[in-house]
């Protein structure tokens, strides 16, 4: 264990970061889970408004650093891809 207050203070800090990225991260699996179960179902318009409010939280978590903005176009791509095969 470090003894420098430096390194207990960062240690203190990585551990908070850690508990709050574990959130964000579910709160996207959730969102994402509820948006492809609306597709699959062919609820169309709730999934068109899932969407907005998805892709708004990739952004927020893509600025935020929780997840790589690759990570995050992929998402975005995949999902707009999936509800507009559903729409055609």
């Amino acid at each position: 264990m470090a003894s420098h207050a430096s390194a207990l203070k960062a240690h203190r800090q990585s551990l908070k970061n850690r508990e709050k990225n574990r959130q964000f991260r579910a709160r996207l699996r959730n969102a994402l889970r509820n948006i492809r179960t609306a597709i699959d179902g062919n609820d169309l318009a709730a999934a068109t408004g899932a969407l907005k409010d998805t892709i708004s939280l990739i952004d927020k978590m893509t600025s935020k650093g929780v997840i790589h903005r690759n990570a995050a176009s992929r998402y975005k791509s995949r999902l707009t891809t999936r509800l507009s095969g559903k729409a055609a």
